[in-house]
């Protein structure tokens, strides 16, 4: 008798600016694997294009897939497979009913959830969260995502809001947010929040997160200023959610970890003195981690 046929599924993650998709096995390994821009400035219809094209053409590069993972910027209802809520950073998405139109248009099971859920479920199964039953995920990007699990099962909350870190308020009547809140943590730890933090510190006018990184890893003194100020900040975030969850383990993701070497040491030294500096780690998966647990809610489902 032959060797028993490992199952295939898509899993998807549908950003601001990309949509990335991975075509994977139930062991993990990566069969194909496809990027498209978003193309969000032409809303619904757009977007739903460019996903179209990519799952296509996933599918006819590996015709034994069984079942589509959806993972999305926004709320998203997992039971209905539905956007609920969805900034302007996919302009029309909400209302969006995810998994009816794969299903329609494929004609494969498919589900659907939030992209930082999605993220902590990839961290968990291949991740830096590998035999962790408590955890917490921050995905620090153009927003701040977040996510928790406890003995191995997401929460997703009775609002499908659960693990929103980002919309916690972290300076009272502070900063402005596109969710119409004042001083949410994604206006300090996000990484559009390290320029705006640039502006206001210091008289450098840097044009994108990645110039400050650089900066301070030269040494220039305007940056090391901002990283500070950035790293305080994230310290306390972090010490507000480990009171409040007290997981094994906070894993940070997200755009802003590509430079983690040059400012890691500076939170872990802040979160020494809360007795926490061992329980932060960073996401191995990178920006794939979302397509993984996607893939992973697809397994599920099957």
């Amino acid at each position: 008798m032959g060797e028993k046929q490992l199952r295939q599924v898509i899993g998807v993650d549908i950003g601001g600016t990309e949509i990335k998709g991975l075509v994977v096995n139930e062991a993990g390994m990566v069969l194909a694997e496809m990027e498209r821009e978003t193309e969000a400035c032409q809303g619904r219809k757009g977007i739903l294009g460019q996903l179209n094209e990519l799952l296509s053409e996933l599918l006819a590069r590996c015709a034994e897939v069984e079942a589509v993972g959806i993972a999305s910027a926004g709320r998203v209802n997992v039971t209905t497979g539905e956007v609920i809520f969805a900034t302007d950073n996919l302009p029309g998405w909400q209302g969006m009913p995810l998994t009816q139109w794969a299903k329609e248009t494929f004609g494969l099971p498919a589900v659907a959830d939030n992209d930082a859920n999605a993220a902590l479920l990839g961290e968990a199964w291949l991740g830096a969260g590998r035999d962790k039953q408590s955890l917490v995920m921050l995905t620090l990007g153009t927003g701040v995502g977040g996510a928790n699990m406890c003995q191995g099962r997401l929460l997703r909350g009775a609002g499908w809001r659960g693990g929103d870190w980002g919309h916690s308020v972290l300076v009272p009547g502070g900063h402005p947010c596109n969710c119409g809140k004042q001083g949410c943590v994604e206006q300090y730890v996000s990484g559009s929040a390290l320029q705006r933090i640039a502006l206001e510190q210091t008289e450098s006018t840097y044009t994108h997160g990645r110039e400050i990184m650089a900066a301070a890893g030269r040494g220039e003194a305007a940056a090391l200023i901002v990283l500070e100020q950035y790293t305080a900040d994230l310290a306390l975030v972090m010490a507000n959610i480990s009171a409040s969850m007290d997981p094994e383990l906070i894993i940070l993701g997200g755009g802003v970890i590509h430079d983690h070497a040059i400012w890691w040491h500076r939170l872990t030294n802040k979160l020494h003195r809360e007795g926490l500096a061992d329980r932060i780690v960073a996401a191995e998966l990178g920006n794939r981690a979302g397509c993984f647990g996607a893939a992973r809610l697809a397994m599920e489902r099957l």
